[in-house]
């Protein structure tokens, strides 16, 4: 069953009181969520009229304070972001119900472009990422996350981080004639697979792509996603490439690019919110501004409706190959803009 089917007033209608209850829901079992939203002057009675009122937490607040609403004998899984920006790592707290709810969903949501069969599987990684069941790196969660989705991992790098060429041409000797699925970051696919693919010769036509990662890596090859799909297409045949945009603050929810390229689109559970960084105020359709990412998923920790460090803008809305608002991710916020969405709080989380 598609998970792509809701247009803008119906996913407004039925999201919106299940975000508002959600938004209720952690007030009541997360002190430090409620203080924020004390601080910022909502009363637990405040009612919200569209899914852009409702109160939004800068990503990196999970980064710097341990917000869960479950006590810690349910939690089941903690998973920790990269870290990378120097702010420390975010912490997300899963219970089981919350840890199955995030696995069914992206299931479902990659289902719209692998149909209902476990796929034989190119991992563009290295099978060393995911060493550590208990505590992930978001590399490694996302890695494991997919591996769910395939059958016959083959990994594309070697224990020394190397291309494994052989691998790759076992790999299609055997299962390249029917639809398999290729997994990786972004600057990783480009670099360890397209490059290998292309020097080699080898035929990616019957493959199924999904990748994710961002492109700031491959800015010094002069790669953006229009040339990443036309390399790809010309020098290896594969033309079923979706990229995706989600984040370990949101686990389990994806916003799936759609076959026609350019334009992530969002699941029936979740919505996308693009806001002037000056007014707050939701963007028209054109207009670039940070991306605020909403989710029905997030139970076990106050993670719904996140402001993220993005730069995004709405291509359309209920006018694209599925329903809803569609967007593109145009780049990380310039570090004083990220710190000051989130000075917004700092006060307040105090």
């Amino acid at each position: 069953m598609s998970v792509f089917t809701r247009s803008q007033a119906d996913r407004e209608a039925l999201l919106l009181p299940e975000l508002a209850s959600l938004t209720a829901h952690h007030r009541a079992n997360s002190e430090g969520y409620d203080r924020i939203l004390s601080s910022l002057g909502i009363a637990p009675s405040e009612s919200f009229a569209t899914i852009a009122d409702l109160p939004w937490l800068p990503v990196r607040m999970f980064k710097t304070h341990d917000l869960k609403s479950v006590p810690d004998s349910e939690v089941f899984k903690t998973l920790t972001s990269s870290g990378t920006t120097g702010a420390g790592a975010s912490r997300i707290y899963l219970d089981k119900e919350s840890a199955g709810a995030q696995t069914k969903q992206l299931g479902a949501t990659l289902q719209e472009v692998l149909g209902g069969e476990r796929l034989p599987m190119l991992m563009v990684d290295t099978i060393g990422i995911i060493k550590n069941r208990r505590s992930f790196s978001a590399r490694g969660a996302g890695v494991l996350g997919m591996a769910n989705f395939g059958r016959k991992h083959t990994y594309v790098l070697d224990e020394n981080d190397k291309p494994d060429v052989e691998a790759v041409k076992k790999f299609l000797a055997e299962y390249g004639d029917k639809p398999f699925l290729i997994f990786g970051f972004t600057f990783m696919v480009w670099l360890y697979l397209y490059e290998v693919a292309r020097d080699n010769g080898l035929d990616l036509s019957n493959g199924i792509l999904i990748h994710s990662g961002g492109w700031k890596k491959l800015i010094d090859r002069a790669v953006d996603n229009t040339e990443f799909r036309r390399r790809f297409k010309e020098d290896t045949g594969l033309t079923r490439i979706h990229n995706y945009y989600g984040m370990i603050e949101q686990i389990g929810t994806v916003f799936l690019e759609g076959p026609s390229g350019n334009s992530l689109y969002c699941p029936d559970f979740a919505d996308v919110v693009i806001r002037n960084p000056e007014t707050w105020e939701e963007q028209p359709v054109g207009e670039p501004g940070v991306i605020e990412v909403v989710s029905t998923l997030p139970t076990s920790y106050p993670g719904h409706v996140l402001l993220t460090e993005d730069l995004g803008v709405y291509n359309g809305i209920d006018d694209g190959d599925w329903p809803g608002k569609h967007f593109s991710v145009l780049g990380r916020l310039p570090k004083a803009e990220a710190r000051g969405c989130s000075d917004t709080f700092s006060g307040a989380a105090a």
